[in-house]
């Protein structure tokens, strides 16, 4: 599985902290693991503090937002 960020996504994921960017980085792996048994719509995966929006083209996961509550 492929994942791209586009660039309003990739600016805000490094601006953040790194505790915040790991927890990130923990939903993007999520989400590529069980993207494969996806529609590809556009859909939302959510931690502790952290969120992302994405959808699935094939095998690429494109993230199109990226936020935090911290």
């Amino acid at each position: 599985m492929r994942i791209e960020l586009i660039q309003p996504a990739a600016n805000v994921l490094f601006d953040m902290p790194d505790e915040t960017h790991e927890e990130i980085i923990a939903l993007i792996d999520a989400v590529a693991e069980g993207a494969e048994a996806r529609a590809p719509d556009l859909a939302a995966a959510f931690g502790e503090w952290c969120w992302l929006v994405y959808t699935v083209h094939g095998d690429v996961v494109e993230v199109l937002d990226v936020g935090c509550a911290r």
